[in-house]
C-alpha cells in the first residue's frame, strides 16, 4: 500500500515509507520543508512489489510531515485501495501509428512509427518508447515521432511493466501483419531484417543474441507444427469443432540500465561479513543475490552474510527499477570485495608477515583461508586481524564507464542517473511464444501456453532469474487480455481488484522461461544485463498475432475483449 509514517526529533524528521529510491525520497522532501537533506532519514524495509510505482518523491509525504510537526507526534497515512489509483502513478493510455514498408524479398525499406502518451498538466513526464522500435530492425528510412498530451489526471509511470510495453505491441504487430502480407514465416521475416549495427546511429550491438532467442523458443513451443493458413483448426484442438487455436511470435527487447551505485563490506574476523547499501528490496531477492555474492567474493559460507538495505542511512545508491539493480549494485559489490581481498593480500605478504615475498596478486581467499599458490595459508581471522581485530571495511564506489564525471555527485543529490551510453547498444533480447484457443461460437480467449526464450548476459542466479520471467510473462498475458482502468471523465470506475482484472492461476495456462547463453564482456564488469522487466515485454503482441492466426482477426487495441471476437 502507499503508506507514510513521519515522526520529528527536535529538528530531524524519520519517514518510513515504501519506496524504490528513498535517495529521491529525501533530498526530494527535504527541498519541499526547506531542510538540510542530512536532517531526513527515510527507511523502507521489503516491500514486496511496487508494480512500477513508489519510484519517486509521493505527493503526501511532506503534507503528513508537516502534521507530525504540528501535533509533536508520529503522524501515518494509511489510504484505502481505491485512494491508491489517485495517489499514485498509472499506466498511461497510448496511441500509435505504424507505417512498414518492405521489399518483396522480406527486406524492410521505411518505417515509420508516430505515438501519442498521455501524461499529467503538471509534470511533464512521459513514457517513451520510440528510440527502442526505431533500433530493432534494420531499415534504411525510419522517422519516429512521439507527443506528450496533457490531461486533467495525476502524473503516470511504468506500471505494471516497462515502457516499451506499448510501443513494442505495435511494432510487433506490424511485423506479423507483414510477415502475413509477404507470405512468409514471421520468424523468417525478422531474421531478414536483423541487424548487428543500429540502423539509426550506426552503433554496433555489444552482443546480438535475437535469432539465437527466436531458434530456441521455437523448438521448444513446437513452432514449425504451425498451419501457414489463419483461421486453421489443425493445431491440437481443444474439442473437436469448437475451438479455433493460434501460435503468435513477437520479439522482446530491453535496453541495459545501469548507475552509480555505493556500498559498504566488511568482513570480521570470526569469519563474517556484511553487506549495506541504501538500495531497496522489492521481492526480487537482491538481498538474496548480494549475499551470494559476497559469500563468493569473499571466501565465506552463505550463511555467514548479512545483507543490510533501505536506510537512507546506509551508503547511497540509486533507483530499483529499469532492470538496473543488479548491473548496478553487483557491480559494486564486484568493486567492493575486489578491495578488501587487496588489501588482506598486501598486509599478509608485507615483510615480516606470515606470507612476505608472496605476490600480492596471486592470493586466492576462499573457504576462509587466504591461500598462496604453490603452498602457504592463512586462516581468515589472523588475516583480518593484521589489520584490525574488529574487522576490515572497503567503502565501493561503482561508476560505470562512460558516465559523467559527477555521475557519484548525482547519486549523491537523489536523482536517477541511469546511463546507457557507450560505443555499443547494449540490449538484452527474446522471444515470446503464444498458443491461444478461441471458441468459435463463444469468442472466449484461453492462452493455453507461454514460451520465452531470454539472453540477458550473464545469469547469477537462474533460479530468481526463471521466476521474475515467468512472472513478467503471466503480466504479459493480463496486459493482452485483462488489464485496463475504466475512466468515467477523471474518476476511476474500476480501482479495486474485484473489478481490475489481473491473471490468476486459472487464467493462465503452461509456461515455460528459457535461459539462452550470451556472453558479453563488455555491457559491465560482470556481463550482467538485468531482465526483470525483460519478460512481459512483447507478449501482448505475441497472443494478438496468435489471435489473428486463430481467427483471421486483427486487434489493434488492448485488452482484447471477447466481444472483439464476436
Amino acid at each position: 500500500m502507499f503508506t507514510t509514517c513521519c515522526a520529528w526529533e527536535g529538528d530531524r524528521l524519520t519517514v518510513h515509507e515504501p519506496s524504490r529510491y528513498i535517495g529521491a525520497v529525501r533530498h526530494g522532501l527535504a527541498a519541499q520543508l526547506g531542510l538540510d537533506p542530512a536532517q531526513v532519514q527515510v527507511v523502507s524495509g521489503p516491500i514486496g512489489g511496487h508494480f512500477g510505482s513508489k519510484f519517486a518523491l509521493a505527493q503526501y509525504t511532506a503534507p503528513v510531515a508537516l502534521a507530525a510537526k504540528r501535533l509533536g507526534c508520529p503522524v501515518s497515512l494509511v489510504p484505502t485501495r481505491r485512494q491508491c489509483f489517485t495517489i499514485a502513478n498509472h499506466r498511461p493510455e497510448t496511441r500509435h501509428d505504424i507505417r512498414l514498408s518492405a521489399d518483396r524479398d522480406g527486406r524492410f525499406t521505411g518505417l515509420v512509427h508516430a505515438a501519442e502518451v498521455v501524461t499529467s498538466r503538471f509534470d511533464p513526464f512521459a513514457m517513451e518508447g520510440t528510440d527502442v522500435t526505431a533500433s530493432l530492425y534494420a531499415c534504411p528510412a525510419i522517422r519516429t515521432e512521439e507527443r506528450a498530451v496533457r490531461v486533467d489526471r495525476n502524473t503516470p509511470g511504468p506500471m505494471r511493466a516497462p515502457p516499451e510495453v506499448p510501443y513494442l505491441f505495435a511494432l510487433e504487430s506490424a511485423v506479423d501483419e507483414m510477415a502475413w502480407q509477404l507470405g512468409l514465416d514471421p520468424i523468417e521475416l525478422r531474421r531478414r531484417n536483423d541487424t548487428a549495427r543500429d540502423p539509426v546511429s550506426g552503433k554496433p550491438f555489444s552482443s546480438r543474441p535475437l535469432m539465437a532467442c527466436f531458434d530456441a523458443g521455437a523448438a521448444a513451443f513446437g513452432w514449425a507444427r504451425r498451419s501457414s493458413r489463419p483461421e486453421s483448426r489443425q493445431v491440437g484442438t481443444i474439442r473437436a469443432g469448437s475451438w479455433r487455436v493460434g501460435l503468435g511470435c513477437a520479439a522482446s527487447v530491453r535496453p541495459v540500465k545501469i548507475a552509480a551505485a555505493t556500498m559498504r563490506l566488511r568482513l570480521a574476523a570470526d569469519g563474517t561479513a556484511e553487506v549495506a547499501c541504501a538500495h531497496h528490496e522489492i521481492g526480487n531477492g537482491i538481498t538474496t543475490l548480494l549475499a551470494m555474492g559476497a559469500a563468493e567474493g569473499l571466501g565465506v559460507p552463505l550463511e555467514r552474510v548479512r545483507v543490510e538495505l533501505g536506510d537512507t542511512a546506509l551508503p547511497a545508491a540509486g533507483l530499483s527499477g529499469g532492470s538496473s539493480t543488479s548491473t548496478s549494485l553487483m557491480s559494486a559489490l564486484a568493486l567492493g570485495c575486489e578491495q578488501l581481498r587487496e588489501r588482506l593480500a598486501r598486509e599478509a605478504t608485507a615483510p615480516d608477515r606470515p606470507l612476505a615475498g608472496r605476490d600480492p596478486a596471486g592470493l586466492r581467499l576462499a573457504g576462509g583461508r587466504l591461500t598462496a599458490p604453490g603452498g602457504g595459508a592463512l586462516p581468515l581471522a589472523e588475516a583480518v586481524a593484521l589489520i584490525d581485530a574488529d574487522g576490515v571495511e572497503a567503502l565501493a564506489e561503482f561508476v560505470p564507464p562512460g558516465s559523467a564525471p559527477d555521475a557519484l555527485d548525482v547519486l549523491r543529490r537523489g536523482h536517477i542517473g541511469l546511463t546507457t551510453g557507450g560505443d555499443a547498444l547494449k540490449w538484452a533480447f527474446g522471444a515470446q511464444f503464444a498458443e491461444v484457443h478461441v471458441h468459435a461460437e463463444t469468442g472466449e480467449i484461453r492462452v493455453a501456453r507461454l514460451t520465452g526464450a531470454f539472453a540477458a548476459g550473464r545469469i547469477l542466479n537462474p533460479l530468481t532469474a526463471r521466476s521474475q520471467l515467468l512472472g513478467g510473462m503471466i503480466w504479459g498475458l493480463g496486459s493482452a487480455l485483462l488489464e485496463e482502468t475504466v475512466l468515467d471523465g477523471a474518476a476511476y470506475r474500476n480501482p479495486d481488484l474485484a473489478e481490475y482484472l489481473v491473471p490468476t492461476a486459472m487464467d493462465t495456462g503452461a509456461v515455460e522461461a528459457l535461459l539462452v547463453p550470451d556472453p558479453d564482456e563488455t555491457v559491465n564488469p560482470l556481463g550482467v544485463k538485468g531482465l526483470g522487466e525483460l519478460g512481459i515485454i512483447g507478449v501482448n503482441a505475441a497472443i494478438a498475432n496468435a489471435v489473428y492466426h486463430a481467427t483471421g482477426r486483427r486487434i489493434r487495441t488492448l485488452p482484447i475483449r471477447i466481444e472483439d471476437m464476436l
